[in-house]
């Protein structure tokens, strides 16, 4: 009788750990699902930022096509810099 006990033994030893087994791969899933959810919350953030970041850029281009920039022509200069440099530094 007592290798049938030693059997049930054994038995009950796996079974123990096996739902010990089962316990921590549902711990790991739920954590894994939690990191899923957070990881999805934050790109549904960086694509609403993406979007509006495109809305503005659009906005700029319809804003300086409406009101293009003016260039004018300016004055040249005859000395170089380091002429222009002296003359400042004496004052």
């Amino acid at each position: 009788m007592t290798h049938h006990d030693d059997v049930a033994a054994s038995l009950e030893q796996l079974l123990e750990s096996l739902i010990k087994m089962v316990g921590r791969a549902n711990k790991n899933n739920d954590n894994l699902q939690n990191k899923i959810t957070e990881i999805n919350e934050n790109m549904n953030n960086q694509k609403k930022r993406i979007s509006q970041l495109e809305w503005i850029m659009k906005g700029q281009l319809k804003e300086r096509d409406w009101s293009p920039i003016r260039t004018y022509p300016t004055h040249h200069h005859t000395q170089t810099p380091s002429e222009i440099h002296d003359h400042i530094s004496h004052f």
